[in-house]
């Protein structure tokens, strides 16, 4: 592989989506595909932070949204990454009914069950980009 998949997830402080799509990146990063995935801050990307940008400039990225705006998947389109793949929290909590999360700092156990979905949805993603990858 010749670079890591980039995965930037919501900001959306004070939301129990947002706190699930952050979770999940860090679930995807360090417990599902490290070494093949670094998490990446939206917030230094929508700065403009040429060191942030040029982590993601022209490699792949998962961009893990908790609400329809899709402020990571344009942070990453506006910060030039050259594949963006998209998973939406929302889209997923639909596929798992029975989840209820809460929390915003500390999501209670279904959030924590619904970060650990999403993230299992989005490695599968990044073994996707890493065969591309690899075969490029």
């Amino acid at each position: 592989m010749k670079r890591k998949v980039a995965v930037v997830a919501c900001s959306g402080i004070g939301k129990a989506l947002g706190a699930a799509a952050r979770e999940a990146a860090y679930v995807l990063a360090e417990d599902l595909r490290p070494g093949k995935t670094h998490v990446v801050a939206l917030g230094l990307l929508v700065l403009g932070d040429e060191e942030t940008r040029r982590a993601v400039s022209g490699g792949p990225a998962i961009a893990i949204d908790g609400c329809k705006l899709g402020c990571a998947a344009a942070g990453l389109a506006s910060a030039g990454a050259g594949v963006v793949k998209k998973i939406g929290v929302f889209d997923v909590i639909r596929r798992h009914r029975g989840l209820k999360p809460e929390g915003v700092s500390d999501l209670n156990e279904d959030g924590l069950r619904l970060a650990r979905a999403v993230g299992e949805e989005a490695a599968k993603v990044v073994d996707g980009l890493v065969g591309e990858d690899e075969n490029a």
